[in-house]
């Protein structure tokens, strides 16, 4: 017997995908299908940035600051930017913060709704195509400023290792090698990353290296926050094993943190990269 409170189309067998089903049934509640006035919205809306992810043998961490800017003001000093979004895997968002922040809700519920229908866990490949097929829908905001571009990554169970996915505002899909960064700091944090990313690094060290370059990141970007000593606040931090995924503890971070702090203390641009063979001397 059906449930009188429901309407026909929650109780009928359908599409494995959350976002298809919601675009069917109540379409104004997708982010990308809401009504914006005309003009350049992007200065009214808080925005974060920078994230950056690395792999290590075994698997793959992501770091994200925690500063959120709105135009020149600093609107938030610890958003969260980086979250689970399954089991082994996570996200970490750039631009727009609410509708950044909506995306990656509506992006989890997707991924669960996958494995509620089917009784398995979508691919990497699966959810990173997902994951593009939502900022797609997003395309029309993205001309008026509010654009979100994430960074996805997570441990490949079948491949036995980390892998990361950088997008464009259209859902272009690219998957990454080694490392990578999004958001206003992130061409510095790569070329910090550039220096300090070996590929035989301990998951500790990786996530060292990644504070490295937020640090970079926040030393010449002003849309990036550093670690805030005063205040003990620092990045959120997300490692992705065959085991699942964890968000290392504050306290975790926090000495990592104070490590790399008091190793600028004694060199303000960070460690050097050693050269190869026969370098300059």
């Amino acid at each position: 017997m059906s449930d009188p409170r429901l309407p026909a189309a929650y109780l009928q067998p359908g599409t494995s995908s959350f976002a298809d089903f919601l675009a069917s049934q109540a379409p104004d509640l997708l982010p990308g299908r809401r009504a914006v006035p005309q003009g350049h919205a992007a200065d009214l809306a808080p925005h974060g940035t920078t994230i950056v992810a690395a792999t290590f043998p075994g698997g793959v961490v992501m770091a994200g600051d925690r500063r959120a800017t709105m135009g020149n003001i600093i609107a938030q000093r610890d958003i969260q930017k980086v979250f689970p979004a399954d089991e082994f895997s996570a996200v970490g968002i750039a631009g727009t913060a609410g509708l950044a922040v909506e995306m990656v809700r509506l992006f989890q519920t997707e991924l669960e709704h996958y494995e509620k229908i089917e009784g398995s866990t979508l691919s990497m490949d699966g959810k990173a195509n997902r994951l593009a097929a939502l900022i797609r829908s997003n395309l029309a905001m993205a001309m008026q400023g509010l654009s979100v571009v994430p960074l996805f990554a997570g441990y490949d169970i079948a491949a036995d290792q980390g892998r990361i996915f950088s997008y464009d505002v259209t859902g272009g899909r690219y998957e990454e090698t080694a490392f990578h960064s999004v958001g206003s700091g992130s061409l510095f944090a790569r070329g910090a990353l550039k220096k300090l990313y070996r590929d035989d690094l301990t998951a500790e060290q990786t996530v060292e290296a990644l504070v490295e370059a937020l640090y970079d990141a926040a030393d010449d970007d002003s849309a990036t926050g550093g670690p805030d000593v005063t205040r003990r606040i620092f990045p959120v931090v997300q490692v992705m094993t065959a085991d699942g995924g964890r968000r290392m503890s504050d306290e975790e971070v926090a000495a990592i943190a104070d490590r790399v702090i008091a190793g600028r203390m004694a060199r303000p641009d960070g460690p050097p990269a050693p050269l190869n063979g026969g370098g300059l001397r």
